[in-house]
């Protein structure tokens, strides 16, 4: 019997097998391998890279092209691979602490970081000190290569840089005035370790958030805070009532002094003015004695007859009294006709 025989049920002798079956199998499976080598191959034969970032594209682990934003094709099979890179977004990098939830009302981690943010200070003194980094990967391709985890490098160099430079101040610097410098100082340094490594990161800006002794000696600190601002603010008030006060002073001097000026000029025109007076009337007396002293005469009566109530007038060569004239009632009749 051959291998295309096979025995017929029911009956003894065999049967031939139908032409065409094996044919029919192979090529059906051909058919599907080709169709699921074109569904692989179209569905890895493009990529599509999002606007935050760019695409490194790698050919057998090689670079061969850095992608912008948008559809793009490649090799299929994996031949080529894109690797996506956020190169348009700012990351940041916490230390001492960490965020569980951000938002307006922000949740931190309740765990502490002790090993990362308790610090030595230059006079020996310990510090807590939590803050930040924002940086943006400015090089698809370095940070992909330049080390094995860009992230944690860079955390172990932002760490080391913040110890050396708090380590080279003053506790109270660290704690009071200096934290601005020292935030500027960081990142000048960091940006040029990271320049020497050749990550391609751009350091945005490096903030102190809390910066504050250890918990066993805060009581401690927080009262010296407060005898200080205490001082502050009674230095403050000091100053402001001497600057309320002393202005005030200096105004009323200075009035006395103009009042002074004043009434030494007005007396000082007012005997120069008489003085002027005097010389003419002088040199007018020269001239004529005795209509100028008639004339004097006359301006005193007139100025001093008003004041009187009653006038005599009593002849010295005369032996009896003249009559009487009223000459203060003709003075008011006078006056009332004039009106």
């Amino acid at each position: 019997m051959s291998s295309t025989d096979f025995p017929s049920p029911g009956f003894g002798r065999p049967t031939r097998r139908p032409p065409g079956i094996p044919r029919l199998r192979v090529g059906a499976v051909l058919t599907v391998v080709v169709a699921i080598l074109v569904l692989i191959a179209s569905f890895s034969s493009y990529y599509t890279v999002d606007a935050t970032g760019r695409a490194v594209v790698k050919r057998f682990g090689k670079v061969i092209a850095i992608t912008d934003p948008g559809l793009h094709f490649k090799l299929p099979f994996g031949i080529d691979r894109a690797y996506f890179v956020e190169t348009e977004i700012v990351r940041k990098l916490e230390f001492g602490f960490r965020t569980e939830v951000p938002g307006v009302r922000t949740r931190y981690q309740p765990s502490s970081f002790d090993d990362e943010s308790l610090m030595l200070t230059g006079d020996l003194n310990v510090v807590d000190v939590g803050w930040v980094v924002q940086y943006q990967i400015r090089d698809a391709e370095r940070w992909l290569h330049a080390v094995r985890d860009p992230e944690d490098t860079m955390r172990d160099i932002t760490e080391a840089v913040m110890r050396r430079v708090v380590g080279n101040r003053l506790g109270s610097d660290v704690l009071t005035v200096g934290r601005a410098e020292i935030s500027l100082l960081v990142k000048d340094e960091l940006q040029e370790a990271l320049d020497r490594y050749d990550v391609g990161v751009q350091v945005g800006s490096v903030e102190l958030q809390d910066v504050t002794p250890p918990d066993p000696v805060k009581p401690a600190f927080n009262e010296v805070n407060e005898a200080r601002q205490e001082k502050e603010r009674l230095v403050n008030e000091a100053e402001k009532e001497r600057n309320k006060l002393i202005p005030r002073a200096q105004g009323e001097a200075a009035q006395t002094i103009s009042e002074s000026e004043a009434y030494s000029a007005e007396r000082i025109n007012a005997a120069k003015g008489e003085a002027a007076r005097f010389t003419a009337i002088l040199a007018e007396y020269r001239k004529g004695q005795a209509v100028t002293r008639q004339r004097l005469y006359l301006e005193m009566l007139d100025e001093v007859l008003p004041r009187v109530r009653d006038v005599f007038v009593i002849d010295d060569a005369g032996s009896g009294p003249l009559p009487l004239l009223d000459l203060t009632r003709r003075a008011e009749s006078s006056r009332g006709g004039d009106r």
